[in-house]
């Protein structure tokens, strides 16, 4: 299996990509090509003494910033470490995808250089968030921000399969995002929406406020990339405030003291909330895996993006989603006649 790793994606470009692929190359046992500027990249690991093995680099000139039209990496950019990771996918010379970069430029090259599975609409962003004792996929998370019920539908779909397939979770409960718990809560896109997933194949629960997320209310939470994204930035800043809340509690006097009886249970919090345990998020609905890593990702993310995206191929995911698409379309046409 080869994932092929856009270089110069993220904050940290190319040094924690470069040693998160170094990393999960050692780790993972997985081929990796790593795309942008050799010359760079080659400079980067011999001053960071990272290792190259198990690792290729293909020669891309140029980057797309976060401050670049997304569009322009069909054309402007089309010499880029992204687009040329996307073209190398493309062309079967690796299994899965990976960058840290423009979100907006990512959805961009899943839609046109890789396309949509058959019947999806919209390829959707799935993050994993953490709760009280897991974690829920956030179901879109920013790609799309006006959605049509039918799209919300296959979000649902789409996000049921990989919460099952690569996280583990069986029969996963889907919920849509509202402003109350009631079927006759929201706007006129959650009302139809509410009705295509209840006839759903999914085992849908109704809709979910966003005060019950984090208490683990569902296993997957569909909402439109506006509210979802809404969702997914409060959701961090949150995390933010209490980590600097409990650094501010136990970082001096008595709380230093406290803090060494329960040191134990403050990493196991620490971790549960770390993004990075999570390696990035999949692009659902893309013909071929894509994964969306955090934009200010270290080496530890870019491993643990790379481990997701393997774990991707090897649980089949599109092939289920290929099986699901044609499954509802077969509804449709039922109910049709």
């Amino acid at each position: 299996m080869k994932i092929i790793v856009d270089g110069f994606g993220g904050d940290n470009a190319p040094l924690s990509v470069l040693e998160g692929c170094a990393l999960a190359a050692a780790e993972y046992g997985v081929g990796i090509i790593v795309t942008g500027d050799e010359q760079k990249l080659r400079e980067t690991a011999a001053q960071h003494n990272i290792s190259l093995s198990g690792i290729e680099i293909a020669h891309a000139p140029d980057v797309i910033t976060m401050h670049d039209d997304p569009v322009s990496l069909l054309k402007a950019k089309s010499q880029s470490s992204m687009a040329a990771a996307f073209n190398l996918l493309k062309e079967g010379k690796g299994d899965a995808f990976v960058s840290g970069g423009s979100t907006g430029a990512i959805a961009v090259g899943a839609n046109f250089i890789i396309r949509r599975i058959k019947g999806v609409k919209r390829a959707g962003l799935a993050t994993a968030i953490p709760t009280i004792d897991g974690c829920y996929l956030l179901m879109d998370a920013g790609a799309n921000l006006d959605c049509k019920p039918e799209t919300l539908t296959h979000f649902g779909v789409m996000g049921s399969i990989y919460m099952e397939k690569v996280l583990r979770v069986k029969n996963p409960r889907v919920g849509l995002v509202n402003v109350g718990s009631e079927d006759t809560k929201g706007g006129e896109l959650q009302l139809q929406a509410y009705k295509a997933l209840s006839a759903a194949p999914v085992n849908f629960t109704g809709n979910v406020e966003a005060r019950e997320l984090p208490a683990g209310a569902v296993d997957v939470a569909v909402a439109d990339g506006f509210t979802g994204n809404v969702v997914l930035k409060l959701t961090e800043g949150l995390g933010s405030m209490f980590s600097k809340k409990l650094k501010g509690m136990f970082g001096s006097g008595a709380g230093k003291l406290a803090a060494l009886l329960v040191m134990g249970q403050i990493k196991a919090f620490k971790k549960a909330m770390d993004y990075t345990e999570y390696g990035g998020a999949p692009l659902l609905g893309a013909a071929k895996p894509v994964i969306k890593a955090h934009g200010s990702s270290n080496a530890k993310a870019f491993k643990n993006a790379i481990r997701q995206a393997r774990d991707f191929v090897q649980s089949d995911v599109n092939g289920e989603i290929v099986k699901a698409m044609a499954a509802l379309k077969q509804q449709g046409e039922t109910e049709a006649e």
